[in-house]
């Protein structure tokens, strides 16, 4: 079963309720795709059903640890480590042992075998293609000047891609899913024969599927549009609905299992042709609508939007904006195409994405699951985050609070890392809540991947494909400063976050220590200073006048005015 079985083109009988439409999850699509070759594999059935045999016989609990994924893969402890944290961060039962593991225990506990093999299979995913805004003049006025870098890039690398597109380069989300549902609508005989397991004496032919590895095809499809609170695959299954309890329900043909999901992916694919027919012909949806940038500080509401779970933050300009967890509608959070702006998401999250940012700071809580970085320039991320992965930025700074190693993959230069400088009034309760360590930061660990990546649709130049990405420099302790959150969107309601609950390393603390000291310093200095009242008045104000001149020529100024008008 080596290639894939195309699909049905029995007529679906699903209904249109939103309840009851599939979904493809697209947590490890975008969030569990690795840039390691050896994970992707020409004819993955071929690979991969031998694979779970092996790994089956070798482990009789079905769970299978680093030294295991290493040995079969032929990769190493590291990377094969790495596939234990990554598949962790995107399984889709929170109830799984990997998920409840602490980072010290995730190897111990290891994964299962059969959400390992969809795993590996979806490592041939390819990303949608960018699409050409039809408004190309308007990105001038968004997208900063062509930086020094460019005269060394291929023609079509990522970044400049972004560059000649838009700020509305991202494809919508329902492209994004139409294109995951024809993915799976391609492979899915495929998916169904790595979990299905042939009846008795009966040979490969008559494969059946029990209802507990019909749940782990929950790690690629989902019912509703409530996530991961969907509920059981096996609750939307006719065959199993009325199963007892008490009783093992009786194994299914794999074939039936294949023809009903088959039948809804075709049912939800033609649901999203009719959403998306209307903005074809020019008729904009709610979610699809500019935010006037004047307006982007002003209110609390503006700028964001909110799809299936995820709250888009799109298209901040010039701008401040904070976001509480009261003013997010799901879990994830997804920054887009912000310019020149300061962001604050001050929530507990499980998954967020920042994507074609440039010269912004964005300040993200506690991130619980995976944060992703990407085709961003001269921006400063400050996050609190179990892992975190960059690609394809440049000139950027990562203040981090990180319990995984950074993930650093794709065409990047000038990057930088730092420990986390920052806090809020809930951070510890919002770390607390879900689940980061805050006495385990790797942000001086970053582990570079390929530099091409494998999931793009994009041709690359010959001999880069096994090219190592650019790793990321250490922010000199000197250069280090705290970031101060101003206290009106420090929290709702107040809480017990009174400093930064990362450590910092010695050097760092040193560091500020002398800067703290050299400012008292100064400041004595200026206190005793030998002059006359009406001199003193005039050096406060020249004092003031140069700091005015900072907030101007920074753009800080913006920041005060925005946030107090909120």
């Amino acid at each position: 079963m080596s290639e894939p079985i195309e699909p049905s083109t029995s007529s679906s009988s699903s209904t249109k309720d939103p309840a009851f439409l599939i979904h493809p999850r697209r947590e490890p699509f975008e969030h569990g795709l690795l840039s390691i070759p050896k994970l992707i594999f020409a004819d993955p059935t071929q690979t991969l059903v031998p694979l779970k045999h092996k790994l089956i016989e070798q482990s009789p609990s079905h769970r299978v640890n680093a030294a295991a994924i290493s040995e079969s893969l032929q990769i190493s402890i590291d990377l094969a480590r790495l596939v234990l944290d990554t598949l962790a961060s995107v399984l889709h039962l929170e109830s799984d042992p990997l998920v409840q593991a602490k980072p010290d225990g995730v190897d111990e506990v290891g994964a299962d075998v059969h959400d390992l093999v969809l795993f590996l299979y979806i490592q041939s995913y390819k990303k949608l293609l960018p699409r050409t805004h039809k408004d190309s003049a308007a990105v001038a006025d968004v997208w900063p000047s062509t930086s020094a870098f460019d005269g060394y890039l291929s023609a079509l690398s990522p970044l400049q891609l972004v560059r000649s597109n838009s700020r509305r380069f991202v494809p919508s989300q329902a492209d994004e899913e139409a294109h995951q549902l024809s993915y799976l609508q391609k492979h899915l005989g495929n998916l169904v024969s790595l979990l299905a397991e042939p009846v008795e004496g009966e040979g490969e032919e008559s494969l059946v599927l029990t209802m507990e590895r019909l749940e782990h095809l929950g790690f690629l499809i989902q019912f509703g549009d409530k996530g991961s609170e969907s509920g059981h695959l096996s609750q939307y299954a006719p065959f199993f609905a009325n199963s007892d309890p008490d009783m093992p329900a009786v194994p299914v043909p794999a074939a039936q299992v294949h023809e009903w999901i088959l039948n809804n992916i075709a049912s939800a694919l033609e649901n999203i042709s009719e959403r998306i027919s209307p903005k074809e012909n020019g008729l904009p949806s709610s979610s699809d609508q500019d935010v006037p940038m004047a307006d982007a500080c002003t209110s609390s509401t503006k700028g964001s939007t909110c799809v299936r779970g995820s709250s888009f933050i799109e298209g901040i300009s010039k701008s401040s904006l904070v976001r509480h967890a009261s003013d997010l509608k799901g879990p994830s959070v997804k920054v887009l195409n912000c310019h020149d702006s300061v962001i604050y998401i001050l929530a507990p999250l499980r998954y967020a994405t920042v994507y074609g940012c440039s010269d912004a700071t964005i300040v993200l809580g506690a991130v619980g699951k995976a944060v992703r970085i990407e085709h961003c320039e001269r921006v400063h991320v400050i996050t609190a985050a179990n892992r975190i992965c960059i690609a394809n930025c440049r000139e950027c700074m990562f203040f981090l609070g990180v319990n995984q190693r950074p993930l650093i993959v794709g065409d990047n230069h000038k990057l930088q890392v730092a420990p986390y400088n920052t806090f809020y009034s809930q951070l510890e309760e919002h770390l607390s809540e879900v689940g980061i360590d805050a006495t385990i930061n790797r942000w001086n660990e970053p582990l570079p991947l390929g530099a091409v990546d494998p999931h793009d649709s994009l041709s690359h130049p010959a001999g880069v494909s096994d090219a190592q990405a650019e790793s990321a420099t250490r922010v000199d302790p000197d250069q280090f400063t705290t970031f101060l959150i101003p206290n009106w969107c420090g929290g709702e309601p107040h809480g017990s976050t009174k400093v930064n609950p990362f450590p910092l390393p010695e050097a760092y603390v040193e560091s500020q220590d002398r800067n703290q000291k050299n400012l008292g310093e100064v400041k004595q200095l200026l206190r005793e200073a030998p002059l006359e009242d009406n001199r003193k008045r005039e050096l406060s104000t020249a004092l003031h006048v140069y700091f005015k001149d900072w907030l101007y020529a920074s753009g800080n100024i913006r920041q005060l005015y925005c946030l107090q008008g909120e």
